[in-house]
């Protein structure tokens, strides 16, 4: 089981439509995908049509009352299920601050849906808390999408500091790459021609500024099951690809 976040401190820059586009690719090429919604606010909960809601909360999962399988729901897609968002979520870092190994609560409770899943996608709310460092703990890789504009490519500065901290037999493996792009502007091409320099890992794809991925909200469904031909489909598509290439066999966490 491999799991991934889509997380930036930054909020605002497509996380939610990364790691629902994603797990849809990776259920339709045959991986035993599951994306969990730790954002409150529910939006890949929305777009999945499952309501934000799990019995007994952010507290009942933490306590052990009741197990994360328990609270899966299927999607209407093979092989892609939701672990819905609940606003209690909202509390989480409280609920995490009580507890004991609490910087390890999520990975504790992601390890028994390794017989059940491939992929383990976490689509995560914006900013740095005990909530983002559990996803450091489980996660082997974090997915951030990059505006190229000098606030998101601010708080991917932040993010590698805070990484650099941490044990590096513990910090997951960054893997950045520019999403919401506007070509025609000045900035964002410039921010793309100098930013690969220092930051190498750069994933190399672009992924636009498109009026369809907002649309997604409308049509509750992935981008790629209702426009497959659509420019960010297919770099959705380039940017799963990429990372199959970078997944390790079997990845430490």
């Amino acid at each position: 089981m491999t799991v991934l976040a889509s997380y930036s401190i930054k909020g605002g820059v497509g996380k939610t439509a990364t790691a629902v586009n994603l797990g849809w690719i990776a259920a339709e090429q045959g991986l035993r995908t599951l994306i969990w919604d730790l954002d409150p606010q529910g939006a890949a909960s929305w777009y999945f049509r499952i309501q934000s809601k799990v019995k007994g909360g952010g507290k009942a999962l933490l306590s052990g009352k009741r197990a994360p399988d328990g609270q899966i729901k299927g999607t209407d897609f093979d092989r892609l299920d939701l672990l819905p968002a609940d606003f209690s979520y909202r509390h989480l870092d409280l609920l995490l601050d009580r507890t004991k190994g609490s910087r390890r609560q999520l990975q504790q409770l992601l390890e028994p849906l390794g017989d059940d899943y491939d992929l383990i996608l976490l689509d995560c709310p914006p900013g740095i808390s005990l909530v983002s460092e559990n996803v450091f703990r489980a996660a082997w890789g974090l997915l951030v999408p990059t505006i190229p504009t000098p606030l998101s490519v601010r708080t991917l500065d932040q993010l590698r500091s805070f990484l650099d901290q941490l044990e590096p037999a513990r910090a997951p493996r960054l893997l950045p790459f520019f999403n919401l792009v506007e070509r025609g502007k000045r900035m964002h091409r410039e921010t793309m021609e100098t930013l690969p320099e220092r930051y190498p890992e750069l994933l190399p794809v672009r992924v636009p500024q498109a009026s369809e991925v907002e649309r997604m909200g409308l049509k509750r469904m992935p981008l790629p099951a209702f426009a497959p031909r659509h420019d960010a489909s297919v770099a959705y598509r380039a940017l799963w690809d990429e990372l199959r290439r970078q997944i390790e066999p079997t990845p430490r966490r």
